[in-house]
């Protein structure tokens, strides 16, 4: 096991020396050339998915796990966007000149060799190996068993495009043993070789990840996300983006988890609301207050509830006093990922946005918009919760360090 990751991560650092000296022009290209690998061979990414799906034993991963026509055309188009950027690479973030004529820059380069580790998202596979190229870096995968055979062809077709543009193929490398204690050992005994290690997964993941790693960690904690419906939110829009926030996808980190209703507007608003969440399939549960306007019909909410991401049809429900109470309330239970809040009054929502710690902070607009694709990036290669940078989506620009680059002419100091 030793010999096997150390090997992968002597490739790795020689695959990216060799990066370092290509052109963004022929890194587009590997990326063109997988767009048309996708669709040449989607039969067998359909092919080996279906074996990841038909095995699957969590009905609550299903929806991540599927590659359809429509999810492959999603990332080809995604892919596309990729391309379109600049190059994020020796570009000038600062530049100032010194009393004594030094002049300083500080300038993007790239991280290095960025370890993933990720669970049933196929698509993962693909962000990364076209975020990390883009980006003038390399990444070592290690998908979840769950969609192994799908990352697996989806990483040897990436390669595949490697290697047809004259680029190391070890730019991209997917470990292909499923033995749990490989994950020990990168986060553990490969600092020489990895820079950075980003956890896409679970709670329990992300938390050993953060535990056990020997590098830094672009970590991405659970999603429970929080929408507030204050009380000078219009009716029709709130439901309709409460609805979409939590019932357009359950499973992903986005979706909302629980639906935070301001005191003073819970007999106009959250009746109708709840009742649309219903009618869709959704389990609702609630405070003591939304239960007596149901005259106590519906289960009530435990404290374990404010604390649990779903990523499934439920949803919890609290009555708040104003929206210093609702930041409050995210305050103790949030994750720091993303949070909305719904109002007309633009003082009141900058008192939200100004108050929650969240990652992406979100005003009379659907949580599931906490996507790097919908900030335009392409794709990501997570969400990020840390304090440090970088933070929220993290796509091609977030995925670079910088140097300073100081220019004299004999200058010494005194």
């Amino acid at each position: 096991m030793n010999k096997y990751l150390n090997n992968i991560g002597v490739k790795s650092k020689v695959a990216f020396k060799n990066l370092s000296k290509i052109d963004i022009k022929k890194r587009n290209k590997v990326l063109e050339n997988f767009i048309k690998s996708l669709k040449k061979n989607s039969k067998q990414i359909f092919k080996q998915n279906l074996l990841d799906v038909k095995a699957c034993k969590r009905k609550e991963l299903i929806d991540r796990l599927i590659i359809d026509e429509k999810k492959i055309e999603n990332i080809r188009s995604s892919i596309n966007q990729i391309i379109k950027f600049g190059d994020p690479l020796g570009k000038v973030i600062e530049k100032w000149k010194r009393p004594n004529n030094l002049i300083i820059k500080k300038v993007t380069i790239p991280i290095g060799v960025i370890g993933i580790i990720y669970e049933s998202r196929p698509n993962v596979t693909i962000d990364v190996s076209c975020l990390t190229l883009k980006s003038g870096n390399v990444a070592i995968l290690r998908g979840g068993s769950e969609s192994f055979n799908s990352n697996k062809i989806l990483a040897n077709l990436f390669r595949e495009s490697l290697y047809i543009n004259g680029l190391d193929k070890n730019c991209i490398q997917f470990i292909e043993k499923k033995n749990r204690k490989l994950v020990d050992y990168i986060l553990s005994k490969m600092t020489n070789y990895i820079d950075v290690i980003v956890p896409r997964g679970g709670k329990s993941l992300v938390a050993k990840v953060k535990k056990l790693s020997s590098v830094n960690v672009i970590g991405h904690l659970e999603g429970n996300c929080h929408v507030y419906v204050d009380k000078d939110a219009e009716l029709q829009m709130a439901k309709k983006i409460v609805v979409n926030s939590k019932m357009r996808r359950t499973s992903i980190c986005g979706a909302a988890e629980t639906l935070l209703i301001d005191a003073k507007c819970i007999k106009s608003h959250a009746i109708p609301i709840i009742r649309e969440l219903i009618l869709l399939g959704c389990e609702v549960v609630v405070d003591g207050k939304i239960n007596n306007l149901f005259k106590n019909r519906l289960r009530t909410a435990k404290e374990i509830d404010w604390k649990t991401e779903y990523l499934s049809p439920k949803i919890s429900v609290k009555t708040v006093n104003g929206v210093r109470d609702a930041i409050a309330h995210i305050t103790k239970y949030g994750t720091m990922h993303t949070d909305s809040i719904i109002t007309k009054n633009k003082k009141t929502a900058k008192i939200f946005l100004d108050g929650v710690n969240s990652s992406i902070a979100i005003h009379n607009a659907s949580t599931q918009f906490a996507d790097g694709g919908e900030f335009g990036f392409g794709g990501e290669i997570g969400i990020s919760t840390n304090k440090m940078p970088p933070r929220g989506p993290v796509g091609i620009n977030q995925l670079t360090s910088y140097k300073y680059v100081v220019e004299g002419k004999g200058t010494v100091r005194t």
